[in-house]
């Protein structure tokens, strides 16, 4: 009989971060997940409210994704530093859409807990981004 061989915890959560960087799908984030924006203190809480914050950010406002420099994940913790890019679509910030192409320095941290997201710290330059919607 095979022996079946169950990928590792750390296997696990670099998959999951790898997808999730890709997709920003709610499905990689705990029930009871918290994402922080450093900036503004705004706190996202669960998973359904953590979902239509990525949606709106993503899809809504912008058109947008974010581009990975760095990566770095481990079993329980995760950061990434890239860029977060994208064409203004809709209203954001009292901001009508503007059709510009934003490019905002973006650095996030994460809990991991069983290979999913409990919680993201995101710093993001958001006066960088305003000051291009504006220009």
């Amino acid at each position: 009989m095979q022996e079946i061989t169950l990928p590792s915890p750390l296997a696990i959560a670099q998959k999951n971060m790898r997808d999730y960087l890709r997709s920003h799908d709610a499905r990689y984030v705990t029930d009871d997940a918290v994402f922080i924006n450093k900036a503004t203190g705004e706190r996202f809480e669960g998973r359904e409210t953590i979902g239509k914050m990525l949606q709106f950010f993503y899809h809504i406002a912008f058109d947008a994704h974010a581009e990975p420099s760095h990566v770095l994940v481990t079993e329980d913790r995760a950061v990434t530093e890239g860029l977060f890019i994208g064409k203004h679509i809709g209203e954001f910030a009292g901001i009508p859409a503007t059709g510009k192409i934003v490019s905002v320095p973006l650095c996030v941290t994460y809990n991991l807990e069983n290979g999913l997201i409990k919680e993201a710290r995101i710093y993001m330059m958001g006066d960088v981004l305003i000051r291009q919607l504006q220009s």
